[in-house]
């Protein structure tokens, strides 16, 4: 594309995005006939876009009195009779460098932080580190599709040392479909527990309700068929004394 002062002067001015903006006082060195120099600085609105950076006479006006290109040069503080100075320095030997200050200091990081990432060279170093974060990530993500899953079955290491052997969980044993009381030798030095017995009413004085056995079945028993059917015994034998209470008047 051909660029000549027509067109840019319009990129300028354009409604195109602008990066950043404000007044800034650009340093001027005047040399005189004798040998002698002297400084000034001449206020000017400077606006940022992409890795242009024009500047204006004043912020109305329409067309920008320079332009410095941001490529091959750094942004940089300087020492300088004014505050909050700092300054644009290319690379190549005898290239001009532009002194400017800003109005304060939260102004001038936001100018050097702005003008510092407005080449190429560092929009490259960009995305050449998003490039690197993307293919790590890509066989990252690859690897783990590639691991086969941990099975979680039966097996499970100690959480309080991971280096000890994976820890073999035992299955209780069934009978007749139910877990029972007490499958677990290794507990109570290989002796079965009996199953937790609920408390027992006794039958009130003078009731006709049958009076409860002795249980046959053995506290070593742990089938689970053989205690649901005796305690069933007691609940039909509570629900026939509830039967006569109500059959005589009392509740």
């Amino acid at each position: 594309m051909k660029l000549n002062e027509r067109s840019v002067a319009h990129y300028a001015t354009c409604d195109s995005p602008t990066d950043h903006a404000g007044f800034l006082r650009k340093r001027v060195e005047r040399h005189h006939h004798h040998g002698h120099h002297g400084t000034s600085y001449q206020r000017r609105w400077f606006v940022l876009k992409g890795n242009l950076l024009f500047y204006f006479e004043e912020r109305e006006s329409r067309e920008p009195v320079g332009l410095v290109v941001l490529e091959g040069c750094t942004v940089e503080l300087c020492e300088a009779a004014e505050e909050f100075a700092f300054a644009i320095r290319f690379d190549d030997a005898g290239a001009k460098a532009y002194v400017l200050v800003a109005d304060g200091q939260a102004a001038m990081e936001a100018w050097v932080k702005a003008l510092s990432r407005a080449s190429f060279d560092y929009m490259r170093l960009v995305v050449r580190e998003l490039e690197k974060q993307l293919e790590e990530a890509c066989t990252s993500l690859a690897a783990c599709r590639k691991s086969p899953r941990k099975s979680s079955s039966g097996r499970r290491r100690h959480l309080s040392n991971p280096a000890l052997p994976p820890v073999q969980e035992k299955q209780h044993v069934l009978e007749n479909g139910y877990s029972t009381w007490g499958s677990d030798p290794d507990r109570d030095g290989g002796h079965t527990k009996p199953p937790p017995l609920p408390p027992r009413r006794r039958s009130a004085a003078g009731s006709s309700a049958p009076a409860l056995q002795e249980s046959p079945v053995s506290p070593e028993t742990t089938c689970f068929a053989k205690l649901h059917h005796w305690y069933g015994q007691e609940i039909a034998a509570l629900r026939q004394e509830w039967q006569e209470r109500q059959k005589r008047g009392h509740p």
